[in-house]
């Protein structure tokens, strides 16, 4: 089961020292291990949607501007375990922006983490694959057990080649799945989590025949293979599939003709994009409000509380308190406000240091990191797949004129 987290806050006392060390057969069935993250009560401020900073391939790619001189490399702690962290300081424009956010948030679970035993090595990859590898390098040649980052999917194979030849393992911030495996493990917020959380529970309401609409690009692919996959799986089926471009309206038309025979319809975009689908839909003459909507994470945004097409709709998504305690606490630390993914690297940070207290010499095998029963987050459970792609225990969420409303909580352990 997964180890208890501490109500207590950082400001006046840091959480306690996970359990005991447990071995073999008894860990993997039965460890989940405390992150260091106390869980505080939601803080005040404005909640920065998913969708803002997380919209996954987003950072699949560098920006296309220039970036600035590299950083010089630093490090913080001083403990004797030494991990990398390889983010994209000084590229351009908002990359730069969330990983100077991200490194806050890495240090700030350095800080909150009660007498850590590691070393941060921080390493500013420019935004290239090329910044990246040299990164990896010198982190390892300086003994780095385990690598946290990089942000950018292009940049994941070049740190990883490193890697392989030290034998230890990546923990990589990007949403492309296809760069996970063999020692390479992602810890981001990917869409596979968020469809089979979100067609397990419609299925579990009855809500089984499934009208889909997805758009036709890489977000598109991966949510189409993950959706194809989880409602047979959950003893559902798909009446009609469609996906569209710039022009919605053909496929929307093409859908509505189809909804009769459906009791969810499921729309995978963000923002405006989930807007003009559901406006497209009622302008090929479909009811919404007939028929169960369902999304995914990405629809954590302002734009889709404020659609009236929206209301009452479902999707998935870690659960809002604990990134509002996070915002508070970063808050304060910083004077500014935190990205949404920050919590990715405070998660890593957090959970390297749990493991080097807990797991001994075997800290960073693949044994301890795949394990079933996962890790507690501040975004609530994850572990990580042999493959190096992770499941996420997520809340259902409820589209509301004041913003997403919890209608089922995050799980408090995995299945099998």
């Amino acid at each position: 089961m997964v180890g208890p987290r501490y109500p207590r806050s950082p400001s006046s006392e840091e959480p306690s020292s996970p359990g005991p060390r447990l071995s073999g057969a008894t860990r993997r069935s039965a460890l989940g291990l405390l992150l260091g993250a106390p869980l505080l009560s939601a803080c005040a401020g404005v909640q920065q949607s998913l969708s803002q900073f997380s919209n996954p391939f987003s950072s699949s790619s560098p920006p296309a501007q220039p970036a600035g001189p590299p950083q010089q490399a630093s490090t913080a702690g001083t403990g004797g375990v030494k991990v990398a962290v390889i983010l994209p300081l000084s590229a351009a424009g908002n990359a730069g922006l969330a990983a100077q956010s991200m490194r806050n948030a890495a240090e700030m679970a350095l800080a909150e983490f009660q007498n850590p035993n590691i070393q941060l090595l921080i390493k500013d990859d420019n935004g290239s694959p090329q910044g990246a590898q040299a990164g990896a390098q010198q982190a390892v040649d300086e003994g780095a057990e385990i690598i946290l980052g990089p942000l950018f999917a292009q940049s994941v194979p070049a740190v990883a080649q490193v890697a392989r030849t030290r034998g230890i393992p990546v923990m990589a911030f990007s949403t492309d799945s296809s760069i996970a495996g063999r020692g390479v493990y992602l810890l981001s917020f990917l869409p596979e989590s968020d469809v089979n959380r979100i067609v397990e529970y419609s299925a579990s309401v009855g809500k089984r025949s499934v009208a889909v609409l997805v758009p036709d690009n890489a977000y598109g692919n991966v949510v189409e293979a993950a959706v194809k996959a989880a409602v047979p799986r959950r003893g559902g089926r798909i009446v009609a599939f469609e996906k569209y471009g710039a022009d919605r309206a053909a496929p929307a038309r093409t859908v509505a003709q189809q909804l009769g025979s459906a009791d969810a319809l499921f729309i995978a975009d963000d923002g405006d994009a989930v807007v003009a689908v559901a406006d497209a839909m009622t302008a090929a003459g479909a009811n919404l409000r007939n028929i169960q909507l369902l999304g995914t994470g990405l629809w954590d945004n302002p734009r889709v509380y404020a659609s009236s097409s929206l209301q009452g709709g479902l999707y998935a998504a870690p659960d809002p308190a604990g990134f509002r305690a996070f915002s508070g606490r970063y808050r304060t630390k910083y004077g500014a406000e935190p990205i949404r993914t920050a919590t990715l690297a405070y998660d890593a940070v957090a959970l390297v240091a749990a493991l080097a207290r807990t797991q001994g010499t075997t800290r960073f095998s693949s044994d301890v990191l795949t394990n079933p029963s996962g890790f507690a987050g501040i975004d609530g459970l994850f572990r990580f797949r042999a493959d190096g792609t992770n499941e996420r225990g997520l809340a259902v969420m409820k589209v509301t004129t004041g913003g997403g409303v919890a209608v089922a909580g995050s799980p408090k352990s995995f299945g099998a």
